[in-house]
């Protein structure tokens, strides 16, 4: 009942930013208490980025609503995420898309890709299939994908992930090392591409090969 109380608490906190109902409501159920460390729990209602280990951090709830409220996500659709991380951001578009609905997320670190199905395996989440893998090169078997969900800072937008995008499909992505920002990204009909910049960003360094070098 603790938990919920602050659930709700940071849901109408971030309802103020003017995130649409349907992200509300979805945050509203991820109990994002499970998808933090044990030392942690605490804070998890907070709306503040928290480390989850190997460097990496879950994002603050604000802007996973953002991420989530730009990309228009509907009930049935296949979503790929890049950086599952703890798994949290993952559960919220699996709220989304419905049991209709799929989310395959790649995830680089062993370690992450562990926690984040142990998290979304004990918060109920059966919705989401969580790949280890080069994030960077996106995940061809299950293309192409309505929307694309990008945790983790790039360069420039990653080719693969581009022609894995279905037509009339959406990917948010930040772009940039020390001074990034988030790009939403729409693949026209005809194959070519809109971006529009949302605004300054903080997010950990997409590793791949089309990303940064480990060494970041």
């Amino acid at each position: 009942m603790e938990y919920e109380e602050k659930r709700k608490e940071l849901v109408n906190q971030i309802k103020e930013e003017g995130i649409g109902k349907q992200v509300l409501e979805a945050m509203g159920k991820v109990p994002r208490h499970l998808f933090v460390s044990k030392d942690l729990k605490n804070s998890a209602y907070i709306d503040s980025p928290l480390p989850i280990g190997n460097r990496q951090t879950i994002s603050a709830p604000h802007m996973v609503a953002i991420m989530c409220d730009v990309l228009k996500i509907e009930k049935g659709m296949k979503i790929l995420e890049i950086g599952t991380g703890s798994g949290y951001n993952a559960a919220v578009m699996a709220e989304m898309v419905g049991k209709e609905g799929h989310i395959y997320s790649i995830e680089r670190i062993s370690f992450l890709k562990q926690f984040a199905e142990n998290n979304l395996k004990s918060a109920g989440y059966t919705n989401v299939t969580v790949i280890e893998a080069d994030g960077t090169l996106g995940y061809s078997p299950e293309a192409p994908y309505e929307r694309m969900c990008v945790t983790s800072a790039a360069p420039s937008i990653p080719q693969p992930l581009k022609e894995q995008l279905s037509a009339g499909g959406i990917m948010v992505i930040p772009v940039g090392k020390y001074m990034q920002n988030l790009i939403l990204v729409h693949k026209l009909d005809d194959g070519t591409f809109s971006e529009e910049n949302l605004g300054g960003v903080i997010f950990v360094p997409l590793i791949g090969k089309y990303g940064y070098r480990e060494s970041i």
